[in-house]
């Protein structure tokens, strides 16, 4: 049972693949099989009449399931999928394990589009002051984003009403301010706020989660929420359990050996990173020295091309221009098909940045574009420690709660520890402001979708920030490559794609095609 006060998550297997473990012995039979493909029915023996012959067939589907993935050959094991429909999990467990790999896909419910109502959060295993604290301190951060909410409105409609001028005496546009200010105020929300999301994962990630799912930063919560998948999944299929392995104990894990030993020390680490970052939300600190030279080679190679045929400029632009590589103006995101785009994989680059945990949520859904996200425990010191969105900055009485709502979430964070409290369950309390800092790494290919995605003026501002960073960066690193780094309307612009902007009803307002990256200013 679970040890969360609050309750266990809520699992549902509501998709799944018919007979998977049997479908993923077939697949690897099939690859030494003459006769064709081998079904899973095959496998199980449905046709033997043999009560006899069925048995001998299991023991030897359950011994070659077993001898393969022993092997480490788990390619099998991608085929079937399962779609889980999950609820009551924290915005922490979500951010700390679920989406902190690359292997699966949900659709996670927005709190920048839906409010966030009262007593939504999880509770650990926590009993007397420190439960009242714990609790006290949860409801009042949530009572002080509904009030942020409506102290924002005036500034959030004077920014909002600047970019649609025509739109100020309609009252129907008055939504759209408020989901601008709610999407600010959810900043102080503490990172216990629970979620409900659609998450499919393969039979393989899958028992990845069940070996793995003591990790930190929310072991306890992750682990309650991976047995119960488990469960749906050994409901489904009974035969998975011929090869589940029990999960790595958090003592025997790596990161924890390493704290122990080294025992960070958080408040030096921070300000020795803060000073590495310059004032940048995102700073670029590696990058190939031949990235341009490495790119129109690669160009040339896909098509036989010498030197004396195609110079450099050449082969870079036809690979990133949107008149030439016409794919950068679709919508459906294709290159990774392309012979020519594939070229883009070379050049890499590598960047320090600083984000809330709210924007980080956001950044980590890049799958390919990987980083070394922290242990967050080991970040977490007792001042305050978060990122403020510009838009609070602009309303004095915001900027005042804002403020309050940190100093009570740190406040709480440390007189839980005092008590006893052990800092994992202590962390539920922090706001989604808390910083998270980390180096991320993505060839040019994967970076180039991200920064098309993230510089829209759509995007949320704190993530759009450092794309902006990016960009600018990698334009005065690598010129060449740099201005082709643009938002969808650019992109479609420099093509020639008419409308520009690909949102409709969603355009942001601005013609930011017409704008220089430089240029690039907004608040909202």
């Amino acid at each position: 049972m679970t040890t969360f006060l609050s309750g266990p998550p809520v699992v549902r297997l509501v998709n799944a693949f018919e007979r998977p473990f049997e479908n993923a012995v077939a697949t690897a039979r099939t690859c030494y099989s003459s006769k064709g493909i081998i079904t899973p029915e095959e496998v199980g023996g449905d046709k033997e009449k043999s009560e006899v012959k069925k048995a001998e067939k299991a023991e030897r589907r359950d011994s070659l399931a077993r001898s393969i993935y022993e092997a480490g050959h788990h390619t099998t094991l991608q085929h079937a999928h399962f779609q889980f429909a999950l609820d009551r999990v924290s915005r922490h467990c979500i951010w700390a394990f679920l989406h902190s790999h690359p292997f699966y896909n949900s659709e996670q419910v927005s709190q920048r589009y839906v409010e966030v109502k009262e007593g939504s959060y999880a509770v650990p295993p926590l009993s007397g002051e420190a439960l009242k604290l714990y609790t006290e301190t949860c409801d009042a951060q949530v009572r002080c984003y509904q009030k942020l909410i409506e102290v924002l409105l005036p500034v959030t409609g004077e920014e909002y009403y600047k970019r649609f001028n025509g739109r100020r005496y309609n009252r129907k546009f008055d939504k759209e301010v408020k989901k601008k200010a709610q999407e600010i105020a959810r900043y102080v929300l503490p990172v216990s706020i629970f979620a409900y999301m659609y998450h499919t994962v393969s039979g393989l990630t899958l028992l990845r989660y069940w070996r793995m799912c003591e990790q930190p930063d929310a072991p306890t919560e992750t682990r309650d929420l991976v047995r119960l998948m488990v469960e749906e999944l050994l409901r489904a299929d009974p035969l998975f359990k011929v090869i589940l392995e029990e999960p790595i104990p958090e003592a025997e894990l790596p990161e924890t050996g390493i704290q122990q030993r080294f025992r960070p020390s958080a408040k030096e680490f921070c300000t020795e990173f803060d000073a590495k970052l310059g004032g940048r939300t995102s700073v670029l600190t590696g990058w190939k020295s031949d990235n341009e030279k490495g790119l129109a080679d690669a160009v040339r190679e896909v098509f036989g091309l010498p030197e004396s045929r195609m110079n450099d400029d050449e082969a870079i632009r036809v690979a990133l221009d949107p008149k030439s590589n016409r794919f950068f103006g679709e919508s459906m995101n294709v290159t990774t098909l392309s012979h020519l785009s594939r070229a883009l994989h070379h050049p890499n680059y590598t960047f320090k940045k600083k984000l809330s945990h709210t924007a980080d949520s956001q950044d980590q859904r890049h799958r390919m574009t990987p980083a070394s996200r922290p242990v967050l425990l080991t970040h977490l010191h007792d001042e305050p420690d978060y990122v403020a969105p510009e838009l609070v900055k602009l309303s004095e009485d915001g900027k005042r709660l804002f403020d309050e709502a940190m100093a009570r979430a740190w406040d709480a964070f440390t007189k839980l520890k005092a008590l006893g409290v052990p800092a994992e369950f202590a962390s539920y309390v922090l706001p989604n402001a808390v910083s998270v800092r980390f180096s991320e790494s993505s060839d040019l290919l994967n970076l180039h979708h991200k920064l098309k995605a993230r510089l829209c003026y759509n995007a949320q501002e704190e993530i759009w920030r450092a794309s902006k960073d990016e960009a600018e960066q990698i334009k005065l690193a690598n010129p060449r490559i740099g201005m082709y780094l643009l938002p969808p309307c650019g992109l479609r612009w420099m093509a020639g794609i008419k409308p520009s902007c690909p949102e409709g009803d969603r355009y942001c307002g601005i013609p930011v095609w017409k704008i220089e990256l430089e240029k690039y200013v907004r608040t909202i």
